[in-house]
């Protein structure tokens, strides 16, 4: 079979903070409307400025907004993907790295994705907004391939290494996501180191309510969104140890790789230590990995695509951990599925009140798939290349044209 080569890469935006329209979710979804969970009281390192301790949007988590890639190959077939970095990922695309997609086959994807990366070190800082970029392309690339041999992605690497992918729930509410069929529900912490030992019992406090309600055998774990030191989390730690919290994860940023050797140092017997979804390197995933973490989260739409994300699982399985992505919908389900060391996933609840299951890109893809009883099963990925197609009727932009 010859292969078609890609003629055109286009670049779209969606929200962000040049937006006219703001609250759409998409690739972007933490820019979700008034009253959503994902910006209420949550623990952050800007929580020790009063200013912006309520809410996360209120020091821009979503100024980004939602970036599109498209690729069409000389067939006619075209593929796409999102992630998280709106008109500066336009403007990479575009006016960079556009010249290392236009011109290959479509299965030339390994080497596309080399060139991006090493083209980009001079400005890229390792990860960040234009890893975002490049893992968009990487997925494009991985879903137009797909679609011009007419098979799902998970195929192409290699097949399911199970039937079906079972999911814990990230959100507000883990006793609605024990109700709606998963094995576990992460809560965020509210309080951050900043607030000491007010903050810790504030947590607790909440901890042991939802304890309560879901009974001793569901999974409850903190996500502690980069908000803490190491005395604060180990603190934290032992605090919850009596009600079985499962793992602490990301207390702290990205690059403090001591902190997180001491933490799993002086961690209770059992619980576990697991981060990654803001490491954008396959280096940064090595010294996590050499710290200790019990599980790797990298999100494949911030960590370099589908490409890297193999790379990442391969690390996790030599040495006997985890990988466990972050969120990323139909794009992590299509790789894991096909791993051997994740034995569970994650569904981020996007709904307002999580108390329903919302496609998590909704409403830029269509046809997403998402858990029912707390399951998605490998028939419901047998579509060719990640088995979504673009919803046009978003106010979708192209800013820049090459």
């Amino acid at each position: 079979m010859k292969l078609p080569t890609i003629t055109h890469i286009r670049a779209y935006s969606m929200g962000g903070a040049a937006a006219k329209i703001h609250g759409q979710g998409g690739g972007d979804y933490h820019d979700q409307g008034k009253d959503h969970w994902i910006d209420n009281h949550i623990a952050t390192p800007m929580s020790k400025y009063k200013e912006y301790e309520q809410s996360r949007q209120s020091f821009g988590l979503n100024v980004l907004g939602t970036l599109v890639v498209e690729v069409e190959a000389s067939d006619g077939t075209t593929g796409f993907a999102i992630s998280t970095a709106g008109t500066i990922g336009c403007f990479i695309v575009e006016h960079h790295l556009s010249r290392f997609v236009e011109g290959k086959r479509v299965d030339q994807i390994k080497l596309i994705h080399d060139q991006m990366l090493n083209s980009t070190l001079f400005y890229s800082g390792g990860g960040g907004v234009v890893i975002n970029t490049i893992s968009a392309v990487d997925l494009a690339l991985w879903d137009l391939y797909g679609k011009v041999v007419k098979l799902p992605v998970y195929k192409l690497l290699g097949g399911a290494v199970r039937d079906e992918i079972h999911f814990y729930a990230t959100g507000a509410r883990p006793d609605l996501a024990q109700k709606m069929g998963f094995i576990g529900g992460k809560l965020p912490t509210h309080w951050s180191s900043a607030f000491g030992d007010e903050g810790i019992e504030k947590d607790i406090a909440t901890l042991a309510d939802m304890r309560e309600r879901v009974g001793d055998k569901f999974w409850l774990m903190f996500d502690c969104w980069m908000s803490q030191d190491v005395n604060y989390a180990t603190k934290l730690a032992h605090a919850a140890a009596p009600y079985k919290l499962k793992w602490m994860e990301e207390c702290f940023p990205p690059n403090q790789i001591e902190s997180y050797r001491e933490l799993k140092k002086n961690m209770p017997k059992g619980m576990l230590m697991t981060t990654g979804e803001h490491t954008g390197t396959l280096e940064g995933f090595k010294e996590l990995s050499d710290a200790g973490v019990d599980i790797l989260q990298p999100d494949v739409g911030w960590c370099g695509g589908v490409t890297s994300l193999c790379e990442i699982a391969a690390i996790a399985k030599s040495r006997g951990q985890l990988v466990v992505p972050h969120g990323s919908s139909v794009y992590s389900h299509h790789a894991v599925i096909t791993f051997t060391n994740t034995p569970f996933s994650e569904m981020l609840m996007t709904a307002p009140k999580a108390d329903h299951v919302r496609p998590q890109f909704d409403p830029v893809l269509l046809d997403e798939p998402v858990p029912h009883d707390g399951i998605i099963t490998a028939e419901e990925l047998d579509k060719p290349g990640f088995g979504v197609e673009l919803n046009r009727s978003c106010p979708l932009e192209r800013p820049f044209e090459h």
